[in-house]
């Protein structure tokens, strides 16, 4: 009988180990889906606020994970702002100022084109792949696709904002559907939402999102893609101050 106990536990304690092991494999492949060593985009952003709404059209360079330029190509007034991100460091340039302006440590939470993204946001370095513990919690269909749903908890020794994420991913392609953040309360802080599955690139994901704040009903912030190429050709000189008034 303690043979067969033994085996069981034995049986049941792999199991946990290799379903543990699965989802962080499923994190890495989802993460790895969206990201390259450098690449370039074209998208559009809207901020939708209770009593205003916002749309930008924006153009990035980026150099991951250190390096990217933002340049706002509408609308007319705000075409030209550019946004330079160099390690935790940000700077905008402000065409209609001609101003370089660095962001201080004070301004870093304060949201980033009126969105629901903060400066703070653009900057952040946390890997989802090793600075959280992940475990399978549910499988279930989400807007007609087979998910797993990840639960992500922060490593002790690592500094993240966040007390807990659970993440829908397609059991097919890998890529996230929604992902909810909550605060080390587990109190739910927003939610990240993503439609409109399209190949970009050889590569298959959502290409509209959505983040939409739970303490504030009606607002969001959507940001879709119209263009991207992975592995763009550039390198770290492109990421200076001088060029933010050139590029284009």
């Amino acid at each position: 009988m303690k043979n067969i106990r033994y085996v069981l536990f034995t049986i049941l304690f792999i199991s946990s180990i290799s379903f543990a092991q699965d989802a962080k494999e499923i994190i890495a492949k989802s993460d790895e889906l969206i990201k390259s060593n450098s690449s370039y985009a074209e998208f559009s952003m809207e901020v939708i606020k209770t009593d205003w709404s916002r749309s930008f059209g924006m153009k990035s360079w980026a150099l991951e994970p250190d390096y990217a330029i933002i340049y706002v190509t509408e609308p007319a007034r705000d075409k030209g702002t550019v946004t330079l991100k160099r390690k935790k460091e940000v700077w905008n340039w402000i065409p209609a100022a001609q101003k370089v302006i660095k962001i201080p440590p004070s301004m870093m939470l304060q949201s980033w084109m009126g969105s629901d993204f903060t400066n703070d946001d653009l900057v952040k370095e946390s890997s989802i792949v090793n600075d959280y513990t992940h475990s399978i919690v549910l499988e279930e269909k989400y807007k007609e696709y087979d998910c797993y749903i990840i639960e992500s908890i922060p490593k002790e020794d690592v500094g993240v904002v966040w007390g807990k994420l659970l993440t829908w991913i397609s059991k097919k392609h890998y890529f996230q559907l929604k992902t909810e953040f909550y605060d080390e309360d587990e109190f739910l802080v927003k939610e990240y939402i993503g439609s409109e599955i399209k190949d970009m690139d050889g590569r298959t994901f959502p290409t509209h999102w959505e983040m939409l704040p739970e303490d504030r009903p009606g607002e969001k912030t959507t940001f879709t893609y119209l263009k991207i190429q992975f592995n763009y050709p550039v390198d770290e000189s492109f990421f200076s101050e001088r060029n933010m008034k050139r590029v284009r």
